[in-house]
């Protein structure tokens, strides 16, 4: 597990008496010391935490990773769009069927109300963004500037998935 030129790792010496006249004695390693002075950990997970993934890899790889996960998501979105749109379609289409037909009666007045009571409560609330929601567009916007390469791939792939 560990070569020959890796420093010595904080041992400590423990003892257990077994008996009287036997003694065993054990090393015991600080591992979490040890991992990071390894460099395949900070190669891969980065010294004090992850940074932008325009330090870790090149623009070919970037572009690589953020086509093919912007493809997928692109995709899965085309799937889950259609399928969406399928069921409210459906469903009020056979709301219509059962409206038609008399199996149910719909007070469009009450209906109408109903909706422009929800819009006006969307206005009132839609005059300012909450704080959550700024900080967490703006955590999205530095995100943006800092990988721009991998979110290019990732925003050209995902039209490509949903044209596909």
């Amino acid at each position: 597990m560990f070569q020959k030129s890796d420093p010595p790792v904080n041992k400590k010496k423990k003892r257990r008496k077994m008996s009287e006249k036997d003694t065993e004695t054990f090393d015991v390693l600080e591992l979490a010391e040890h991992v990071k002075k390894q460099r395949w950990w900070n190669k891969m997970f980065g010294k004090n935490q992850s940074g932008p993934a325009a330090e870790k890899y090149s623009v070919a790889t970037q572009l690589a990773i953020g086509g093919v996960t912007g493809w997928c998501a692109g995709y899965l979105f085309q799937k889950v769009g259609k399928l969406a749109a399928s069921a409210v379609g459906g469903g009020f289409f056979l709301l219509q069927i059962a409206h038609h037909t008399g199996y149910i009666k719909v007070d469009w007045k009450r209906v109408e109300q109903d909706v422009n009571k929800a819009k006006k409560q969307l206005k009132l609330n839609t005059d300012k963004p909450t704080a959550e929601v700024r900080t967490k567009f703006n955590e999205v916007q530095v995100f943006v500037k800092k990988n721009i390469v991998l979110t290019g791939g990732f925003a050209g792939g995902f039209l490509l998935g949903l044209a596909s």
